[in-house]
């Protein structure tokens, strides 16, 4: 007997999340993905789990650069819209901008073989923009944690 996995799409276990590509929510591509696997979703919250790879374009002198840290934000963002688009409004990928970086405080940078845990939430949505809170941790420690706007082009990928 074969056994149907049933999915709640708005707010799937881990283990699923784990299972998706994240190529397939992002309009970025290698070598500029800076995520890794999204380990939560609901309406309002995004969590994501990055290595830091040595190789990786925004690591400098085998640490993750604050510019690194900040895509790494805006791409969880983008994950969270890509993942709605795909599983939920069953559309297309849509591209977003930074629109801006505001209250950005970073307490250290994770280092080449670290792994990061990115958590965004929503705080509101407008007519294709989005303000969200941000903060990065590493092994329990908050690294970084900043407010970010993005604004979403009507266009699909």
């Amino acid at each position: 007997m074969v056994k149907t996995l049933t999915v709640d799409f708005r707010n799937p276990s881990e283990e699923f999340l784990r299972t998706i590509d994240v190529h397939t929510l992002l309009p970025q591509q290698e070598p500029f993905v800076m995520i890794g696997s999204i380990v939560q979703y609901d309406d309002e919250n995004i969590k994501t789990e990055t290595l830091i790879k040595p190789d990786n374009i925004f690591v400098d002198n085998g640490a993750f650069s604050s510019a690194g840290m900040i895509e790494n934000i805006a791409q969880t963002c983008a994950a969270k819209m890509g993942y709605a688009n795909k599983y939920i409004l069953k559309q297309g990928i849509q591209v977003g901008v930074i629109g801006a970086v505001r209250k950005m405080t970073i307490k250290g940078h994770p280092k080449a073989g670290d792994t990061i845990t990115t958590h965004v939430q929503v705080m509101e949505e407008l007519m294709g923009v989005i303000l969200a809170m941000a903060t990065i941790t590493c092994n329990g420690e908050q690294l970084a944690k900043s407010q970010i706007k993005l604004a979403v082009k009507e266009e699909e990928r």
